[in-house]
């Protein structure tokens, strides 16, 4: 009996190392594979919600609102937005097949809210991760390492009067 759950309990462990070691060696390569579930279950548990309180004053996520460059609706995503200098950052774990990023990337604008604003945004651009590495918390630094994220989206303000608190966000 002893020995059923200590083969048991290696079996499940086995299995859960084998399946983590598949998901980083996945992710690290962007496969698709590894990535279509993760992205179908990042959008249909995660993301709403983190939608409740993204973009909030102290939140860690903030959201990319775009339009869709088929559909031509508007969606929300929620991504984490790092400020440098003039302009937003946002690492792409996904790579640049995400749709929001081919729909920000169509468009060239986008608009955020982050931190308790609203700013519109334009001159999407991707940069590679080594020019931008700094401006990131150090902790990210490391998983971007160890994910081999290696682009960044970066995007710049349209002007002083294109940020807003977000309590405008509603009558505007």
């Amino acid at each position: 009996m002893l020995t059923q759950f200590v083969v048991l309990v290696a079996s499940v462990a086995a299995v859960a190392v084998t399946v983590g070691i598949a998901f980083v060696i996945g992710m690290r390569r962007k496969s698709p594979i590894v990535q279509r579930p993760v992205v179908w279950f990042t959008k249909r548990w995660i993301n709403p919600r983190q939608l409740r309180t993204a973009g909030t004053a102290g939140a860690v996520t903030g959201v990319v609102r775009h339009r869709g460059r088929v559909s031509g609706r508007i969606h929300e995503t929620p991504v984490d937005i790092v400020p440098a200098g003039d302009a937003f950052l946002v690492a792409l774990p996904y790579g640049t097949n995400a749709q929001w990023v081919r729909n920000v990337l169509a468009s060239g604008s986008a608009t955020l809210r982050t931190d308790g604003r609203i700013v519109d945004v334009d001159r999407a651009e991707l940069v590679p991760m080594a020019v931008v590495l700094d401006a990131f918390p150090e902790g990210d630094r490391r998983s971007f390492r160890f994910m081999k994220v290696d682009q960044c989206l970066r995007l710049r303000p349209v002007d002083a009067t294109g940020t807003r608190p977000l309590e405008m966000a509603a009558t505007a």
